[in-house]
């Protein structure tokens, strides 16, 4: 038996792990990052990587992303279709008068084993990352400074600051820091991946499908590179039990109906439909306590609203490195001075979080969301606010208060309530 002691354990090397680890890195700060599964290993999700990701990533060295291009040649993403239950489409280009330059891209589509590979080789160039795959936790165990870490084989570490970052099936999570799974704060999901599917833009907007059937959820078809594309379709996992749902027999049915039959005509499914979940942002949690902190899906950091986690794991993973750089230079790491974290989550991620949430039950109801996408279709200085709204938190905040939509439907020219224009 090995007994290593380490200030800062991470449990886990998806995206929250290693942003946290290699924000720590950048720091100066060493770390034990620890993962039961080997790399390259493929991961259940929508591949979609959001411009949260380039941007921090970016802070610490802009090689990386640059690195990432030229390893992967990720497909680059400019923007949204949004198909409500009406399938009055409305295109929202992340950037309003862009121009296509694949460098500068406001998001990426990759698939997460090409991803999570990548970020393992960038954990690999810093040599103050101590990192074990092929490694599975077997147990934490409380100390009086901090956590003992056990691994299968007898491998020991009593480590200072624990961030557990685990993902969905976090152990320590559920028993050690009693975040219970919620059903109505959970979603199902399964994706699989097809070649040959027909009728994207010519940019690679992502799609969302808002399909009456489906609510609320949605369907989505991401573009990858090769002519490959990520499907998928989600549900929030008490409505799926409620209505008895096969996700991956209903998938089946929407690829063969009447709305996506010719795009799928002569696409080749690559692989089988397979399941995951994903435990959503749409409840206040605590996810600090006593020399241990929570980052990405181990602390239900998932959008309510478009599924999309890797950008808040990687958030998270930022905020706990800087926290724990705090955390060694007082020499407290308890639930008092750690509770720093949450506010930090608070002012960056759960206000964002909320108002995703306040969005998905609005869209539950299919005449609401016909009605505004309506107004929407018809207004394209509104599709430009809606534009203006994925880097602009408080034009997002205006669009869940009644008095905007109101004020915009009794204008008989159109005009954008003044509000939208400060």
């Amino acid at each position: 038996m090995v007994n290593s002691p380490t200030p800062i354990l991470i449990i886990g090397a998806g995206p929250a792990g290693t942003a946290t680890a290699l924000r720590l890195s950048y720091l100066g700060i060493p770390s034990v990052i620890v993962d039961k599964a080997t790399f390259p290993r493929d991961k259940v999700c929508g591949d979609a990587i959001s411009g949260k990701v380039p941007t921090l990533l970016n802070r610490l060295d802009p090689a990386i992303m640059d690195r990432f291009r030229k390893r992967f040649s990720p497909a680059d993403v400019w923007g949204i279709r949004f198909y409500p239950p009406s399938r009055k489409l409305i295109e929202l280009p992340f950037k309003v008068g862009y121009e296509r330059i694949p460098d500068a891209a406001p998001g990426y589509v990759s698939k997460r084993i090409d991803f999570d590979s990548f970020l393992i080789e960038e954990v690999r160039r810093r040599a103050d990352i101590d990192l074990h795959l092929d490694t599975e936790i077997t147990a934490t165990e409380r100390t009086d400074d901090g956590y003992r870490v056990t691994a299968r084989g007898g491998r020991e570490w009593n480590c200072r600051l624990l961030i557990d970052a685990s993902g969905a099936q976090s152990k320590f999570s559920r028993h050690e820091a009693g975040q219970e799974i919620d059903k109505d704060h959970y979603a199902a999901a399964v994706r699989g991946y097809y070649r040959g599917v027909t009728g994207f833009h010519p940019d690679n907007f992502i799609e969302l499908h808002f399909l009456d059937a489906y609510s609320p959820g949605y369907f989505w078809i991401f573009p990858l590179p090769n002519g490959e594309a990520n499907v998928g379709l989600g549900m929030r996992s008490d409505i799926v039990k409620k209505r008895g749902l096969n996700l991956r027999k209903e998938m089946d049915k929407i690829v063969a109906s009447d709305q996506f039959r010719d795009r799928f005509r002569d696409a080749v499914q690559i692989d089988p439909i397979v399941g995951y979940g994903l435990p959503l942002g749409s409840k206040d949690r605590t996810l600090s306590g006593d020399h241990y902190l929570l980052t990405g899906d181990a602390g239900h950091l998932i959008d309510p609203l478009t599924g999309e986690g890797i950008g808040n794991a990687t958030y998270s993973g930022f905020i706990a490195a800087e926290l724990a750089e705090q955390c060694l230079k007082e020499n407290r790491f308890d639930a008092a001075f750690l509770a720093a974290y949450d506010v930090r989550i608070e002012r960056v991620l759960r206000t964002e979080l909320r108002l995703s949430y306040r969005m998905q039950q609005i869209m539950q109801h299919k005449w609401i969301t016909n009605f505004l996408t309506g107004i929407v279709a018809a207004n394209p200085e509104l599709v430009e606010l809606l534009c203006r709204m994925y880097t602009d938190f408080e034009l997002r905040k205006q669009l869940v208060r009644p008095a905007f939509w109101w004020k915009l439907f009794r204008t008989k020219t159109g005009t954008l309530p003044a509000v939208a224009k400060e």
